[in-house]
């Protein structure tokens, strides 16, 4: 099993942010706060898709907030249902960059698709989930041979479910019955209906699966602790000619990484403009602390998933993963911003974050 300290970094995070709120002056100012950006007028245009759900948080805030507009950029978002459609309008040039997950996009880099990670999005928020008199039958990985498992295909929590079973010796190629379907929604429904024993679903859905009333068997986090999800993602080409346009972007997804730590009341709100649930349900589950939203491309955990994935034959591929992230560019959008604003303390936990988890 693959185990890893994000949790700590996120709690770290959270207490120190709380300090960086004071009145001490040398405490630095923080994002929300600070004099409003002036904002560029050589504006990029970047089209960027997303999946409506709280992994992609730090897109919604830096829309909602200006941080986009402030660092020079002209965002507009087109939402998917899953991963696999998102990637492909990346691949086929429909849109500049996205996040869907960490299996997805390693998927198209092993058939030979050039994507490049520049930034990370989200980090665990998956789980399985049962009806209530099945959950039992599932708690451990023995539970699923000869079971229904509905699921989305190319999820990364689905990844890291068959990564689990594979571990404890289960050949999920063919001791499982794995229904791959085209959205949560419908993994929901297979399961309510009896179409399917249990399924695999991310954050908000594992949320609006126990309204409804089923149960969650297992996080994600359980079955490979910390593990990356939405990665953000762009092709070598694109990146090769927008350089900038990702180095700004990166900027705006940090800048709204502190407000969602410090906000959450107004990072919900923002949330809602693209995640039609209620607000109570939303705020539980973006901040029930099974999911993590933190723009680190965290280059060592996305290599670690992906000789994970070879390992129990989720992927097969000699192709060298290296070269499919490039944390430079979250490197260069945070040293900029701590150049406008070296006492950040937000800057400087993610500094401490990016040598531990990308040189």
């Amino acid at each position: 099993m693959i185990t890893f300290a994000l949790g700590i970094i996120i709690f770290a995070t959270t207490a120190l942010l709380t300090v960086g709120c004071s009145s001490d002056a040398k405490k630095g100012t923080s994002a929300q706060t600070a004099a409003p950006a002036a904002e560029k007028t050589d504006k990029i245009k970047l089209n960027v898709g997303y999946l409506p759900a709280p992994g992609d948080v730090l897109f919604f805030v830096a829309k909602e907030k200006g941080f986009f507009d402030q660092e020079g950029l002209d965002v507009e978002m087109f939402q998917f249902t899953n991963s696999g459609e998102g990637l492909n309008a990346i691949k086929s040039g429909k849109l500049d960059t996205g996040a869907f997950g960490t299996a997805a996009p390693q998927t198209f880099i092993a058939k030979g698709t050039p994507f490049v990670v520049i930034a990370g999005m989200q980090s665990e928020g998956h789980a399985v989930i049962a009806k209530p008199e099945n959950v039992e039958k599932f708690k451990t990985p023995q539970g699923f041979v000869g079971k229904k498992v509905a699921t989305v295909r190319m999820a990364t929590g689905d990844a890291v479910w068959r990564y689990a079973l594979a571990k404890a010796g289960i050949d999920w190629k063919n001791q499982v019955n794995i229904q791959e379907l085209d959205s949560p929604a419908a993994v929901i429904e297979a399961v309510k209906k009896g179409t399917a024993d249990v399924g695999n679903v991310w954050v908000p859905f594992v949320e609006m699966a126990a309204a409804q009333g089923l149960k969650t068997v297992e996080w994600s986090s359980a079955y490979m602790p910390g593990h990356v999800c939405c990665r953000v993602v762009a092709m070598e080409d694109v990146l090769a000619a927008k350089k900038e346009a990702f180095v700004r972007f990166d900027k705006a997804l940090i800048r709204a990484y502190e407000f969602y730590t410090q906000n959450p009341d107004e990072t919900v709100d923002a949330l809602s403009k693209y995640v039609k649930i209620d607000k109570e349900l939303l705020k539980k589950a973006t901040y029930s602390g099974k999911i993590h939203s933190i723009p680190d491309p965290d280059k060592k955990r996305f290599v670690e998933f992906w000789n994970a994935m070879k390992k129990v034959g989720y992927l097969d591929s000699d192709h060298d993963i290296n070269r499919n992230i490039q944390p430079e560019i979250y490197k260069e959008a945070l040293d900029r911003l701590k150049s406008e604003d070296p006492n950040n303390v937000t800057y400087g936990i993610l500094e401490e974050g990016y040598k531990a988890n990308d040189l």
